[in-house]
């Protein structure tokens, strides 16, 4: 069983809380660095290799601006995200347009910025035609149906959203290439939370197949092949982490056997990784306010679920320990709560922990992917600080706290009762 590790002792995480009151997300510059490094060896042998870090999983230009100076482009899925990629240092083709439902002005941000525009359905290319501009190169997403299971977080393929059929995928390459564009690339995103190597293994198959057919068929070489996220880790300290090198190795295998013999071998290859980049180097700390005894013993923090969602959305397991009382023993059943008025505002729900007092420092680990970045202002909660550990040891401030004068500016306009 692996250890959950907090990078701080006591003492000094108090030193920070008295600057930076809780909660507060906290990052590890470090071990984001050791990370997108750890993908990049796994995936060497390739002829070029890109991660386009999912900047959904960590919206903070700080955070861009660290994977971008190790190597990493940006998969963006919003105008702010374009906008917030150009800010920290990420141009041109290292951005990647995911289209989902894409409004005009993102499209031609796109188009601006020289961007990769990453289609989702075949209709959006006279869409993209007409409000933007078709641009030098295009992407489209593809969505495999039944050939792939899914999962709780991301869905089964044919109930998804996401993606072309393969038929439509194959005409819209075709549609395309008449109307003028040159250069293309082919992605899917078929994973979530995955810790199986033979997953990964099978979207490579599925995507390299559609690679060779593509040239075949529409004489169509891409340029890359982006084989999506998916990248899982281990929330639970009894569960394995996935094997970057075997996925890498068994990846490169198919690449020699379908990708090399049928005049491919120079396609660069491109992942979409948030969670495996940041997820582990992310805690949430908090204080504890309250403890509530009824028919369960409660205790309750400063922060809620407008913090850190994952457990109230997807039941999603997130290790806790208390600062201090690492080695203690856990003795203690409690319901680890929030002060959102949802019952389901709830960190952890029967988690065996050491006993737990009023004023203790909470850590609740592996917040740094969809922690902040889900976070939301129901019942008036407001956005908490982000901190980054910066490898030297120091604190710097990402992130400030959203202050209740921030709530309140978009309720501020011409007659408004807020004055």
């Amino acid at each position: 069983m692996a250890k959950k590790v907090f990078p701080l002792n006591k003492d000094r995480l108090q030193e920070i809380i008295a600057q930076y009151p809780t909660p507060f997300h906290i990052y590890d510059e470090q071990a984001i660095r050791e990370n997108i490094r750890a993908l990049q060896k796994a995936f060497a042998w390739a002829p070029s290799f890109r991660e386009q870090f999912a900047v959904k999983a960590l919206p903070n230009p700080r955070i861009v601006q660290i994977l971008h100076e190790e190597g990493a482009g940006t998969d963006c899925s919003s105008l702010a995200e374009l906008l917030l990629s150009d800010i920290a240092g990420v141009k041109g083709e290292e951005i990647l347009l995911t289209s989902n439902d894409t409004p005009a002005d993102e499209f031609q941000k796109a188009i601006e910025l020289g961007a990769i525009i990453n289609l989702d359905d075949i209709s959006h290319i006279e869409y993209l035609e007409k409000h933007a501009g078709l641009p030098k190169i295009l992407c489209f997403r593809y969505n495999p149906g039944d050939l792939i299971e899914g999962n709780d977080i991301i869905g089964k393929p044919t109930e998804a959203k996401y993606g072309l059929t393969r038929d439509q995928l194959f005409e819209a390459y075709r549609i395309a290439q008449d109307k003028g564009v040159r250069r293309f690339g082919l992605h899917t995103m078929v994973a979530s939370n995955e810790r199986r190597t033979e997953a990964f293994l099978f979207t490579a198959k599925l995507m390299f197949t559609l690679a060779v057919e593509l040239k075949q068929k529409l004489g169509i070489h891409v340029e890359f092949v982006n084989l999506g996220g998916g990248f899982g880790i281990p929330y639970e300290p009894s569960q394995e982490p996935l094997n970057l090198m075997e996925i890498g190795e068994g990846i490169h295998q198919l690449y020699d056997e379908m990708m090399v013999p049928n005049g491919l071998g120079d396609v660069g290859l491109m992942t979409e990784s948030g969670r495996a980049m940041t997820g582990p180097a992310g805690w949430l700390v908090s204080t504890v306010l309250h403890e509530k005894k009824t028919y369960k013993d409660y205790i309750g923090l400063d922060a809620c679920m407008a913090n850190l969602m994952r457990p109230a959305l997807y039941g999603a397991y997130h290790h806790i320990t208390i600062a201090g009382k690492e080695n203690a023993p856990c003795d203690h059943l409690y319901d680890i709560t929030g002060s959102l008025c949802e019952n389901n505002d709830k960190f952890a729900i029967d988690r065996k922990l050491p006993k737990i007092d009023i004023g203790d420092l909470v850590i609740i680990h592996d917040t740094g992917a969809h922690g902040s970045a889900m976070g939301f202002n129901y019942n008036g909660k407001l956005w908490c600080a982000e901190l980054l550990l910066r490898a030297d040891g120091s604190i710097e401030l990402i992130r400030r706290a959203q202050t209740i004068d921030d709530y309140f500016a978009t309720l501020k306009y011409p007659g408004s009762l807020v004055k």
